[in-house]
């Protein structure tokens, strides 16, 4: 069954939608099961889960999955045959338009749901940005007057990015310890394009990708909707590991390795230059193209130091791409990212950006072009009140959730934490219900080895940090204490 009508993966598409004031929830799931037949997740002739199954799945009672079966069959939406379970009923499909259908959803869509929606009365904690520094004012303001009446008098169109920000990026890399010129850069809208554009040059149906396990969310849409085939590979506090890395590659022989090797996200951890240098002398025997995505990379100059990027220690022979972007660092509305690669490859890389946007925005690339030189200093005061932000994070759950387990991240902005004899995805319905979002392990690795943790982000302000932790306790106390049940109002 697609993992979309299953049980968990119905309850990930509509769960966070029953957690609205107004009517009972019985009716709301039915609204919401309603709004989706027909659509490419729930066609005409589509199975539903048993009562029982998705009960589960949503933290609730029985009785109101049953009352909302009933409400579907009402409606002549859903028909029950002895032995055939629930379908949706072949009337269901007509007078709707083809046109009307749900973009199909995947493991990110926990994460991204919120950005979409917009704020609410929920304490969303599936993504982690922090808001823009107050420096992009007066940087803006500086552009306005002395370089937007040269910017306006140029074409416009930059598909490899403007040409002073491709300085001042390879400038960048030279000072972290990877000697770069302006040719081996590839400006792109953020670092979700930029792994994109590289999925898009390597992938071909049916081809493996490695990855680290776990992993961010959205590379599995990317990679799958390539036709890629993603092959875990486990951690440890050093980094991927490289024993069960060559296994995997002997193995699979995948076209591409994927690794976040500063700050890992959801862990937070920091590869380290051992391991870097192991990791690219594995690839350049195996013959695997290495990505390495260092978006996550402010620093805590009071922290351990960060080694060079994983292409400083790669053989001369090894095809690798290094990505990164200002939106974590400065501003997540800043959409500028990068991509370092040789120079062929970087040819090649434009090619794919011109037919994707002819380039991104000429003023956001001339900002980020100011910031640069002085993104060491940014990245270091947002990187000193993550770190505060984080102890009082720790703080909060040691006091009222001292059953939680994690280990205190090197940076990122984010805990990985790890529920005792809980499938998070259960404890994620329980939490919504008392007002506050939380991203399941399972999206950000759907084998299953991490279903029982949860990615909760430090990123917000010390009010909103601790009314979090408070909803989060509750809802705690309820499923440890009664376990799934009926309706529980936001709090």
């Amino acid at each position: 069954m697609d993992r979309f009508t299953d049980a968990a993966g119905l309850a990930d598409l509509i769960g966070h939608r029953l957690s609205g004031r107004g009517g009972g929830l019985y009716r709301r799931l039915a609204d919401e099961i309603a709004a989706l037949i027909g659509s490419a997740e729930l066609p005409v002739g589509a199975r539903l889960p048993s009562e029982r199954r998705l009960a589960e799945s949503l933290a609730i009672s029985r009785s109101t999955v049953v009352a909302a079966y009933d409400e579907l069959r009402a409606r002549g939406l859903v028909e029950s045959r002895r032995g055939s379970g629930t379908t949706v009923a072949r009337a269901a499909g007509r007078g709707r338009s083809r046109a009307d259908k749900r973009m199909p959803a995947g493991y990110g869509e926990s994460l991204f749901h919120r950005i979409t929606v917009g704020p609410g009365e929920v304490i969303s904690l599936t993504y982690a940005v922090d808001p823009g520094l107050p420096e992009l004012s007066e940087e803006l303001i500086g552009l306005a007057t002395s370089d937007l009446p040269t910017l306006l008098g140029d074409v416009g169109y930059h598909p490899r990015g403007l040409p002073v920000l491709r300085e001042r990026i390879a400038e960048h890399f030279t000072e972290s310890g990877l000697p770069t010129s302006a040719e081996e850069i590839v400006v792109t809208t953020g670092a979700h394009q930029a792994i994109a554009l590289v999925t898009q040059m390597y992938l071909r149906n049916g081809a493996a990708v490695a990855i680290e396990q776990p992993s961010w969310p959205g590379c599995f849409d990317l990679f799958g909707a390539a036709g890629g085939r993603v092959v875990g590979v486990p951690l440890d506090d050093a980094g991927i590991r490289p024993e069960l890395l060559e296994a995997a590659f002997a193995a699979h022989q995948p076209a591409m390795l994927f690794v976040m090797p500063t700050f890992h996200n959801p862990t937070g951890r920091l590869m380290s230059a051992n391991r870097r240098r192991q990791v690219a002398e594995l690839a350049a025997r195996h013959g695997v193209v290495v990505v390495e995505d260092n978006a996550y990379s402010a620093w805590d100059p009071s922290g351990p130091e960060i080694p060079p990027p994983l292409a400083a220690y790669a053989p001369d022979d090894t095809e690798v791409l290094t990505i990164g972007s200002v939106s974590k660092a400065v501003w997540g509305g800043l959409r500028i990212g990068w991509i370092r690669a040789s120079r062929p490859l970087a040819e090649r890389l434009a090619r794919h950006k011109a037919l994707a946007d002819l380039g991104s925005p000429v003023i956001d690339q001339a900002l980020t072009a100011r910031l640069l030189p002085r993104l060491g200093e940014l990245t270091a005061a947002r990187a000193r009140s993550a770190t505060t932000r984080k102890a009082l994070m720790g703080e909060l759950l040691s006091q009222r959730l001292p059953e939680w387990e994690w280990s205190p991240p090197v940076g990122g902005s984010a805990l990985w934490i790890r529920l005792p004899d809980t499938d998070a995805r259960v404890f994620a319905q329980v939490a919504l219900r008392h007002g506050v979002e939380v991203v399941a392990g399972q999206a950000m690795d759907p084998t299953g080895e991490h279903d029982d943790y949860l990615r909760v982000p430090f990123a917000y302000s010390e009010q909103v940090l601790d009314d979090a932790v408070t909803r989060l306790a509750r809802a705690w106390r309820e499923l440890r204490r009664h376990g799934p049940g009926p309706d529980v109002p936001v709090v």
